[in-house]
């Protein structure tokens, strides 16, 4: 029986412009979102009946059973196709929870992608964005994890495929940031418009990370307010040599930070993991190829 896996790549707001809540509870964005090489591990087979089961550093804190995301939108497909198979799912939970990573939304949407790879009939691709949407704004853009503009309340999407893939290293202090206690905190200060920037005229990385550092994130001065544990880590990752920029990402706690210099993105991880090695740190690289489906163990 074939079992195939995939990466459920970490989504980096790399920069964040929020607009204020409109009358159904939504908020506005801009965004240029871009997929790591490092996230979680979702594999999948076809069986009799649909199961998810939770492993890795941070299974812990997710349940199997219930609302999980992954459960979610597996649901919502098999009541918008009739192609849909059961799977029997595992999920290796590598990233922090509420982070600002966007893990749920891409477990999610590794899961619906292997449906479809696992089935013998073709699922159509409007039934999977009808499921990925189910699963929250984030939904679609990780279904089809590009580097993509998102606008609206994040459905909006489009590509950009003159992103070049930027060196980088993730930090997150283990500490959590709920995305909507963060919302709240920005609703009670002062809002600002999700306005689109025009676009960078050299698409050279140097020119990017300059560009970005023109943007902002809204959000991270609600989420600095309420989890202290952030302005550690962006000041750990500010004090690296070689960084262009420093951000966090989402609603957070994470922070990302970008290199020109992939040796310096090397080495500012392995400092990092040396001074702080409670923290969870990666070295990864941003804007590169979506993930691949490929048989479980290759």
């Amino acid at each position: 029986m074939t079992t195939l896996q995939t990466l459920a790549p970490a989504k980096v707001n790399l920069f964040l412009h929020v607009g204020p809540v409109d009358a159904e509870g939504y908020h506005p964005i801009c965004s240029l979102v871009a997929f790591a090489d490092v996230g979680d591990r979702v594999t999948a087979r076809a069986a009799a009946a649909a199961r998810l089961s939770i492993i890795g550093e941070f299974g812990e804190g997710l349940s199997g059973e219930g609302d999980n995301l992954v459960s979610r939108g597996l649901s919502a497909l098999s009541r918008s196709s009739a192609a849909a198979p059961l799977l029997d799912v595992v999920l290796s939970k590598d990233l922090p929870i509420a982070a600002g990573l966007g893990g749920g939304s891409s477990d999610a949407g590794a899961a619906l992608r292997l449906a479809a790879a696992l089935s013998p009939d073709a699922i159509a691709s409007e039934a999977l964005l009808v499921a990925a949407a189910v699963v929250g704004a984030d939904g679609p853009m990780c279904l089809d994890p590009r580097s993509a503009w998102a606008e609206g309340r994040g459905e909006v999407l489009t590509p950009e495929p003159k992103l070049p893939p930027l060196h980088a290293v993730l930090a997150n202090p283990r500490a959590p940031s709920p995305t909507g206690a963060v919302y709240r905190a920005y609703d009670a200060g002062q809002v600002r418009a999700a306005d689109r920037p025009d676009a960078p005229a050299d698409w050279s990385a140097a020119s990017v990370i300059a560009w970005l550092a023109a943007q902002r994130n809204d959000l991270e001065a609600p989420a600095l307010s309420l989890q202290p544990a952030i302005a550690p880590v962006m000041a750990a990752l500010a004090a690296t040599d070689g960084v262009g920029l420093v951000r966090m990402s989402g609603s957070g706690a994470t922070v990302f930070a970008l290199y020109e210099d992939p040796a310096a993105a090397d080495g500012a991880a392995a400092e990092l993991q040396g001074l702080h090695p409670h923290w969870w740190v990666r070295r990864t690289t941003l804007g590169g190829a979506a993930a691949e489906i490929r048989p479980a163990g290759q």
